[in-house]
């Protein structure tokens, strides 16, 4: 008999969470109502910053930000090519145009030197991604923003909890994106959120969530084009359930990190994800690994999906996606090194309530695979 299969990810769901929707589904506000303020007054204390706006997705969060600070056609927005497709999404979105450049080897996240070598007269601004809850080097990018006089984005997405320096990944940048997907560390089904410190910023960014509208005008007088782009209540009461939780999230999450670092330690040639970072607090969204270079990632996802095991493949660059070949917009020069880590990366199952059988069974089975896959 097959041993259970283990999901590449799984969300973590206590009788709180259910208490608290079915709360909400009791008062008839389903939409637009207390949940939603509170949520957005926890998450941004707990960012230390001023406001939060909770949205549909960190896709629309993105979006939002963009328009927020003025980015639009014939401008450039600089970008790691190692990244998920969503953040190129919201800058076509926008008329403007991906800048895609190269990422530290060490981290997978931007290189500050790639985006300086980036800027142009063009050039509106850097959308720094937080890759797999690991922090960028924000106080360099933050400087290379401030230096060219560009707005910056926080794409914080995987990265709730994560700092740097002891301050809060998502509270450098003009604004800062957060996602709440069910494989996130905290999750409200669908959803997102944008950080601010702006009153102003914070203001547009809810009129444009909600079709437009200011927050005191009547329901069909529209101050400008908007999007619905609004998170409900049910979604709000879930999240801040969730966010109560976090430390304990967090803490499962990097025990499950700790195992996968010892058990996948004798494996030769496989390159794991760091543990710490000088000066940084990683907040652990995904284990992602690097396969030897003589491995078959194809192979080895087969053999593993043979005996029950989930894996993913994180990321395909940008650049060399088909939607964005064909408009021949975002194709930028030869990124030598994105292009050799992406085919090489492996993302293994990971979720708080994984266990340490499940977690030896995987690693078990990747050293199979992997000396089977030359």
């Amino acid at each position: 008999m097959m041993a259970a299969c283990i999901p590449l990810s799984a969300p973590d769901i206590s009788e709180a969470e259910i208490a608290a929707v079915s709360a909400v589904l009791r008062t008839g506000r389903l939409s637009l109502g207390p949940e939603l303020t509170a949520f957005e007054t926890e998450l941004a204390a707990y960012h230390g910053v001023n406001h939060a706006v909770a949205v549909s997705s960190g896709t629309a969060g993105l979006h939002l930000a963009l328009l927020t600070l003025g980015v639009g056609e014939k401008d450039e927005v600089i970008l790691p090519a190692f990244s998920f497709a969503a953040v190129a999404n919201a800058v076509f979105q926008v008329r403007a145009k991906p800048i895609l450049v190269e990422i530290d080897p060490a981290t997978l996240n931007l290189d500050p030197a790639a985006v300086e070598r980036a800027v142009s007269h063009r050039t509106r601004a850097i959308i720094a991604v937080h890759t797999f809850g690991v922090p960028a080097e924000m106080e360099a990018i933050r400087d290379l923003a401030r230096h060219y006089k560009l707005a910056l984005i926080e794409d914080s997405s995987e990265a709730i909890g994560a700092s740097i320096g002891g301050r809060p990944a998502g509270s450098f940048g003009d604004l800062a994106i957060l996602g709440f997907y069910p494989n996130k560390q905290i999750t409200t089904g669908e959803g997102g959120a944008v950080l601010a410190s702006s009153p102003a910023h914070a203001a547009h960014l809810r009129r444009l969530r909600n079709q437009g509208r200011d927050p005191t005008a009547d329901w069909l007088d529209h101050a400008e084009p908007g999007y619905n782009y609004r998170l409900s209540e049910l979604a709000c009461a879930l999240g801040r359930v969730q966010l109560r939780r976090i430390d304990e999230i967090l803490a499962l999450r990097r025990r499950a990190a700790e195992r996968y670092d010892a058990l996948l330690s004798e494996i030769r040639g496989l390159e794991r994800p760091p543990l710490s970072l000088p000066g940084r607090n990683l907040s652990w969204f995904v284990y992602v690994v690097r396969l030897p270079k003589s491995a078959d990632r194809n192979w080895v996802q087969a053999m593993l999906a043979g005996r029950g095991i989930a894996t993913g493949r994180y990321f395909a660059p940008i650049h060399l996606q088909p939607a964005w070949l064909a408009r021949n917009r975002a194709v930028n020069d030869y990124l030598a090194l994105t292009e050799s880590i992406a085919p090489r990366t492996l993302a293994l199952p990971f979720f708080n309530r994984i266990t340490a059988e499940q977690q030896q069974r995987v690693a078990d089975a990747l050293r199979e695979s992997i000396a089977g896959a030359g």
